[in-house]
Order: C-alpha cells, then sequence, then structure tokens
C-alpha cells in the first residue's frame, strides 16, 4: 500500500508558488488546516486566490495571510468576522467573490466529481446572479455555477492514516470532505495519524485515492470566533 505521510507541512507544501488557486477546508474557525496555513505564511508566497467558507478572523486563519497582503482574491460565502477583509475589500484592494454557502459547498463538490457546471435556484433575481446564465424549469428559475478546481486542497481533519483515508469530527466535516476531492494535490493534516488499515472503513469519510500528502499536526488551537456565554 503506498505510504503518503510527509514529515510535516514544510515538505507538505512543497511546489507552491506565487499566483495559485488554493482550497481551505474547515467551518468559521472548526476544522481548519492550522499548519497549512502558517506555513503559507512563512513561505511568503503572493497573489493567492483563496477558496474557503469564511476569511478566518484578523489574527487567525486565512486572516493572517491577509494582514500579510499574500492574497489577492477570497472566494467566500461568509466574511463578518474580519475587520482587515473588510478594509481591503472597500479600499479595492481585494477581490471577493461571495458566494451562497450550499453553492460554494456544491461548487467544490462538482469540482472533484468531474461535473463541469450545475443549475441552482440559490442567489436567482439578486446580486449573485448577475452576468450568470439562467434557465427555468418547471416554472422556477435556475443560474448556472461552474465547478471550482485548486492547484492545492488543504484540509483537516480528526483522524487518519498513512494511505491518506480521512475521519472528520463535527462541524469540521464542513466543506473538508468535498475540497479533498477538488485539488490536483490534496494536503491532509490530521490530529492523529495511525498505520493504514486501523480505521473502520465504514467511517472513513475522505477515501485515500483523494489525497497525495498527509501528516500529522500540532499546536492547534482550535479556537471559537465568538464565545458567548451564560451570565452568572
Amino acid at each position: 500500500m503506498i505510504n503518503k505521510t510527509v514529515s510535516g507541512p514544510e515538505a507538505a507544501l512543497e511546489g507552491l508558488t506565487d499566483g495559485m488557486t488554493l482550497m481551505l477546508g474547515g467551518f468559521g474557525l472548526c476544522g481548519i488546516p492550522e499548519n497549512a496555513i502558517q506555513e503559507i505564511l512563512r513561505r511568503g508566497v503572493t497573489g493567492l486566490t483563496c477558496i474557503s467558507n469564511n476569511a478566518g478572523v484578523d489574527d487567525f486563519g486565512i486572516g493572517r495571510l491577509l494582514q500579510t497582503r499574500q492574497v489577492r482574491k477570497m472566494i467566500s460565502s461568509y466574511v463578518g468576522e474580519n475587520a482587515e477583509f473588510e478594509r481591503q475589500l472597500l479600499a479595492g484592494e481585494l477581490e471577493v467573490e461571495l458566494i451562497p454557502q450550499g453553492t460554494l459547498a456544491e461548487r467544490c463538490r462538482a469540482g472533484g466529481a468531474g461535473i463541469p457546471a450545475f443549475y441552482t435556484p440559490a442567489g436567482y433575481g439578486t446580486e449573485v446572479g448577475q452576468g450568470k446564465e439562467s434557465r427555468e424549469f418547471n416554472g422556477k428559475m435556475y443560474l448556472l455555477e461552474h465547478a471550482l478546481h485548486a492547484d492545492f486542497a488543504f484540509v483537516k481533519a480528526w483522524r487518519g492514516d498513512t494511505a491518506g483515508n480521512l475521519i472528520f469530527k463535527g462541524t469540521a466535516r464542513n466543506f473538508n470532505p468535498m475540497m479533498a476531492t477538488a485539488g490536483k494535490i490534496t494536503v491532509a493534516e490530521v490530529e492523529e495519524l495511525v498505520p493504514a488499515g486501523e480505521l473502520d472503513p465504514n467511517q472513513i469519510h475522505t477515501p485515500g485515492i483523494f489525497v497525495q500528502r498527509i501528516f500529522e499536526g500540532k499546536d492547534y488551537e482550535k479556537r471559537i470566533e465568538q464565545r458567548t456565554v451564560r451570565q452568572s
């Protein structure tokens, strides 16, 4: 069986260059590839297009890449937690494509499934639909949306094995599995890396055939975007 393990994020990001398109999994700050983002930051590559549900917060996640001006374009669904993102957008310093959340997920999934485009009713009649082809089905209008692909897809899983099979936990299962299928090179960082054959095949969310490189991450912070607690 092929062993896809690499020593760490430095080896996992080999071949990353300026101007590439990246997918970064996770939902909010849950299940984001923290080690990969830190390595992108360290390498200083610029002109990146980042496809992610959100843009992190100012000092964490993709927010760090925005602060260092490494991101040229964001393709996202929700960006409301990042003041630097807002500043760059309003100043015309950052190109942004906002996409309904379900449409974003399906565009990633379609990219991995080999489906070039699909029709969805989400966004028809709004700014989202401007300039896009539309068509009526059964009396309802739909927009044509194109699949998304990336040079690198960076995902973060709870457990993985040396063959690249992945299990995600809870909310981290949002966006990570579909993005893992849509990258030319998919890099998975995991909390626990085990030998091939140790994971229950019935529990695997992403088969190893989609993953080219895998490593065991470290120093995960697992931050919460907005901590809300009951008054004592």
